[in-house]
């Protein structure tokens, strides 16, 4: 047996990390002459996250979109001077070539959905900066800009285009993979850019793309520059950015110290956040903690807690552990989530985060609660949150329970407190998912009148059979059925084909309300994971089967 688990853990693949800090990165410079930080693209060519494959021309894999994920957050907390950022390449007449293409042919299917999720969840990190944090955001595209290169320029609030008569913006996926423009590059062609339907036809079926005057005629960059000005005007471009801007001039930082973690076979296990896996059931039960006592919160402890403010750890941790199981735990299906701790606690920070927003520092870890809060749905798993005597679905942390697909709450006689939720006015709007409603705007379809009903309900604590008839639970089994009912739920979940249940969870989680987020993770990832397992792409002579070899392309040319 115990050759067996050795030979195991020779041919499994490590585990990803998503943990890492700039003195580690590989693949990105970060520096800074506030009030502008530059990020500065220069991909090591060996230095992929996985073997197999080089990362030529500023081509990326999951390993530099980690890098850049921790750059961002390094910005927005340690570094509140700086109020406008840069992205440049240190590679000649090259921005970035996109995601690596032989990374994307060696991969498995898993593999790559999981690497477009998380792209796209960093680049809608670049736009959540923008919209909410004041930070905005430049490319200095400085030559080719192709796929997910153009993407990350798409995510920027501005993009500029050096004019040396050869440099192009293309989205060539179609014309050379036979897969999607970028997924959401795509759609922030449409939604955000606004480029005519017809010439994004046209730019997405050339696999050479567009260049110069055309390029900023079709809408596609907001400037052209010779060489010889293009180093000087992002400089002043990024200043002129920079004084829209209400970041603080002269705040000191938050260091964002390391998580501690440790990883066993039982799960993670961090401060705030345990991961139990049972891998028989094909089940993660995550439990998030709240604070111990519920002492008063103002801005000044805040800042003197600083990452490990309980807000901002809690969020880093279970983030952390949302996408070490996305990635290393593919057969987990069903996550189920569990809270513990001080309602009374958790009420008193929601306060704080709400009243002091035009704190920076505050601002910045509501923002990281949103992001980490919006991974949830989508996940791909299902959701189920359990409530229980001593659980704390209270304010930001009921916010993990809106998120899923079932909520069951426990009806006990056994205990003295029994089990209660109890409403924040942080479930009214601060923590938007992805569909830019509140959880309970899109529980409840916008209905307006139920709605402010629950508003007269904020601090009190509902009971079961409350909580049931204001809908804010599924079921509220009795001690006598719970047992029975929560095994049987979790066991034909765990029973049903994962395939479908991703579509229907998709469908059900976002209502109908549609947003450039829900479109890159809803329609066009499914429209692209089904993409993936085509032949016309993946198949023995597919088009990105093939690439680079010289072979031909053989299409089946059915098109339904």
């Amino acid at each position: 047996m115990d050759v067996a688990v050795s030979q195991e853990a020779k041919t499994k693949p490590a585990a990803v990390d998503y943990q890492t800090e700039p003195s580690r990165y590989k693949h990105w410079r970060l520096s800074f002459d506030p009030p502008v930080a530059t990020l500065t693209m220069d991909v090591a060519e060996d230095g992929g996250i996985r073997p197999g494959y080089k990362l030529k021309l500023n081509s990326y894999d999951l390993g530099v979109d980690i890098e850049l994920h921790d750059a961002l957050e390094r910005i927005r907390f340690e570094h509140p001077e700086i109020r406008s950022v840069v992205f440049s390449s240190a590679k000649n007449r090259i921005f970035c070539s996109g995601a690596n293409i032989y990374m994307l042919g060696l991969s498995s299917h898993a593999w790559k959905v999981n690497f477009c999720k998380f792209t796209n969840e960093t680049r809608i990190g670049i736009e959540d900066a923008s919209r909410y944090s004041g930070l905005k955001f430049l490319a200095a595209c400085n030559g080719t800009t192709a796929g997910g290169g153009y993407e990350l320029a798409l995510a920027c609030d501005e993009i500029i285009l050096v004019d040396d008569r050869s440099s192009a913006v293309s989205l060539p996926e179609l014309p050379l993979l036979g897969v999607l423009p970028g997924t959401g590059g795509l759609t922030r062609l449409t939604d955000k850019r606004k480029v005519r339907k017809d010439l994004a036809d046209m730019f997405c079926t050339n696999q050479d793309g567009v260049r110069g005057q055309r390029a900023k005629d079709w809408g596609l960059v907001d400037e052209i520059v010779k060489p010889q000005q293009f180093a000087e005007h992002v400089k002043q471009r990024a200043l002129k950015l920079a004084e829209s801007s209400d970041r603080p001039v002269d705040a000191k930082g938050v260091p964002l110290a390391p998580l501690k973690k440790i990883a066993d076979h039982a799960g993670l296990h961090y401060e705030y956040v345990d991961v139990q896996c049972n891998r028989s059931g094909r089940t993660a039960t995550i439990t998030v903690r709240a604070p111990e006592g519920s002492s008063e919160q103002t801005v000044e402890t805040a800042l003197e807690a600083g990452a490990h403010w309980w807000p901002l750890q809690m969020a880093r941790e279970l983030d952390d552990a949302i996408l070490s199981l996305r990635t290393n735990e593919l057969e987990l299906g069903l996550w189920v989530m569990k809270t513990a701790g001080s309602p009374e606690a958790v009420l008193a920070i929601d306060k704080l985060l709400l009243s002091r927003q035009d704190n920076w520092f505050v601002r910045e870890v509501l923002g990281r609660m949103r992001r980490t809060f919006a991974r949830l749905e989508v996940a791909s798993r299902s959701l189920y949150a359990i409530a229980e005597p001593g659980s704390c679905f209270a304010g930001s942390l009921l916010e993990l329970a809106l998120a899923a697909d079932r909520i069951y709450m426990r009806d006990s006689e056994e205990s003295a407190s029994g089990t209660t939720i109890t409403l924040s006015e942080m479930n009214f709007g601060p923590l938007p998912m992805a569909n830019h409603l509140s959880r309970l705007a899109a529980r409840f379809y916008e209905d307006q009148a139920h709605i402010a009903w629950l508003r007269g309900q904020i601090a009190k604590k509902l009971s079961p059979r409350e909580a049931l008839e204001a809908g804010l639970v599924t079921a509220a089994p009795d001690d006598l059925d719970w047992e029975d009912e929560i095994r049987q739920a979790m066991e034909s979940r765990a029973a049903q084909s994962p395939d479908a249940l991703t579509g229907l969870e998709a469908n059900l989680r976002f209502g109908p309300k549609e947003t450039p987020e829900t479109r890159i993770f809803g329609r066009l990832s499914a429209w692209q994971n089904w993409i993936f397992i085509r032949p016309n792409a993946v198949g023995p002579s597919g088009a990105l089967k093939v690439y680079g070899t010289g072979a031909p392309v053989k299409f089946d040319w059915e098109k339904v």
